[in-house]
């Protein structure tokens, strides 16, 4: 793997450097480190090539939605990018798209997506990668990199599923599964919540490095999975700490049906770039609810999260 200098992520187009920061150390956290094969993790194929299993959408009480589409960038991706994602992303939009469950990899290709713009057209997909979100429990988000509309003129409206994508137990298809898209303007916001399996197989996908920290066993009693729209860290760049820790509330409710408010005993799951964070408990009351004030967190196009609050997803 050749040397990466953070020459390579320049300033493009008029970004910033804490911009620059955040793709950098992001992106960086990809290209480091040996993969098994970047084929586990992205598709350039633009057509379906999985058959049809005759899966339902629902099945079990489950669902196989979309729960957000972001635009989190614009024309933005930076020159890193053509090697740690797919050749020619150096310049493309970026969004990050997050499934209901964990999906299949080995189902997923570029053409299963469809990108449609206010204006009605279609985008233009180039490569889609679960990268950097490749840890286990991590596999429901999928970056979409392509020509996707511009922000202002003709902003993309809608992504949809049009082939045939299975969730990770090879039980739901996401096909037919639409959702509006998250403007490029507004900052990330905390879509989903869910308590996390600590058996959750780790499929070694990706590289060593978007192998994000756990939780430690001394004292933790359980840990809540926080997925947000986008990748996300402080303005300068940096991982978010124990400030920013304290600033998670997370509501529990005891056996007896009280509940209270609580702060995490420890943050994990950093380091690796993604859009994921674990909350690390200290309490075996049953998690309720997950709220983060605003103005805290950015995403890659410098965008600060509103205030945001996400019901916990009991485990299955």
């Amino acid at each position: 793997m050749p040397r990466i200098s953070k020459l390579d992520v320049r300033a493009e187009g008029g970004a910033t450097g804490a911009v620059r920061r955040r793709l950098f150390a992001a992106l960086a956290c990809v290209v480091a480190g040996a993969s098994p094969s970047l084929a586990d993790v992205t598709s350039l194929d633009l057509t379906d090539t999985t058959a049809d299993a005759a899966l339902p959408r629902e099945s079990g009480g489950q669902s196989a939605d979309l729960l957000s589409a972001f635009f989190g960038l614009d024309n933005g991706l930076p020159r890193l990018a053509s090697r740690a994602i797919c050749r020619g992303a150096f310049g493309k939009d970026g969004m990050p798209v997050i499934f209901s469950t964990e999906i299949d990899p080995k189902t997923m290709q570029a053409g299963d997506f469809r990108v449609t713009t206010a204006s009605g057209a279609t985008g233009n997909m180039l490569c889609v990668t679960l990268l950097p979100a490749t840890d286990g429990g991590e596999l429901r988000t999928v970056l979409l990199v392509g020509e996707f509309g511009a922000a202002e003129a003709d902003p993309p409206v809608s992504v949809e599923i049009v082939g045939h994508l299975h969730s990770i137990d090879g039980t739901l298809d996401f096909r037919g599964a639409q959702v509006d898209v998250t403007p490029l303007a507004p900052g990330p916001s905390l879509v989903m919540a869910e308590i996390a399996d600590p058996t959750a197989q780790d499929l070694g996908l990706g590289q060593r490095r978007t192998d994000g920290d756990d939780c430690s066993t001394d004292g933790i009693q359980q840990a809540v999975r926080v997925v947000w729209a986008g990748g996300v860290t402080l303005e300068d760049g940096d991982e978010p700490g124990d400030a920013e820790r304290d600033l998670y509330r997370v509501t529990v409710r005891a056996a007896d049906g009280s509940e209270r408010e609580i702060t995490p005993v420890a943050l994990a799951d950093l380091g690796d770039g993604d859009n994921n964070h674990l909350l690390c408990l200290d309490t075996a009351d049953t998690p309720v609810s997950v709220a983060f004030p605003a103005g805290i967190l950015a995403d890659p196009n410098d965008d600060l999260n509103p205030a945001t609050e996400v019901a916990v997803s009991p485990r299955p």
